[in-house]
């Protein structure tokens, strides 16, 4: 049975880790979860505490992934539709590859600065801090995922 947990857990693992750069995917709760299911092994390999750390580290990059695109956006000035045009600018981003999940946040962002009236200089401004933002909460959740995977096989091998 230990096995079984070992291979969902590293199927959390490799998913929590795709999951940091695909916005669809909760990665870091992914990736924890696979570390939870190690404990259902014959031979658990982390303590209470590091599991209690471990989900408060989670919970909080969780919750900073949502605040760190707005942050950038309002830090280069911009507006409640700045932050609307990276989300739906992200969704549509989805069904372009990478690519487009780049592109989509800053292109949405821009739009829709465009639509709440700011000149295109403003709006380009503000488009940049919605892609400053999104690549400092990618690189904090794929950060997080990289080193909760490096403990997940550390302790499995």
């Amino acid at each position: 049975m230990g096995t079984l947990w070992i291979v969902i857990g590293t199927i959390c693992i490799i998913t929590g880790i795709a999951g940091s750069i695909l916005p669809v995917l909760p990665g870091p709760p992914i990736s924890f979860v696979g570390m939870l299911l190690l404990q259902l092994t014959d031979n658990p390999p982390f303590t209470t505490n590091q599991l209690i750390f471990w989900g408060v580290v989670v919970a909080a990059v969780t919750l900073l992934d949502y605040f760190i695109p707005v942050w950038g956006t309002k830090r280069f000035g911009g507006s409640k539709y700045g932050t609307w045009g990276s989300t739906i600018g992200l969704v549509f981003g989805l069904f372009l590859g990478p690519i487009g999940i780049i592109a989509g946040p800053f292109l949405g962002a821009l739009i829709g600065e465009l639509i709440g009236g700011k000149d295109s200089q403003s709006a380009l401004k503000s488009a940049f801090g919605s892609f400053i933002g999104f690549l400092a909460g990618t690189v904090v959740k794929l950060v997080t995922t990289i080193i909760m995977a490096f403990l997940f096989f550390k302790s499995i091998l």
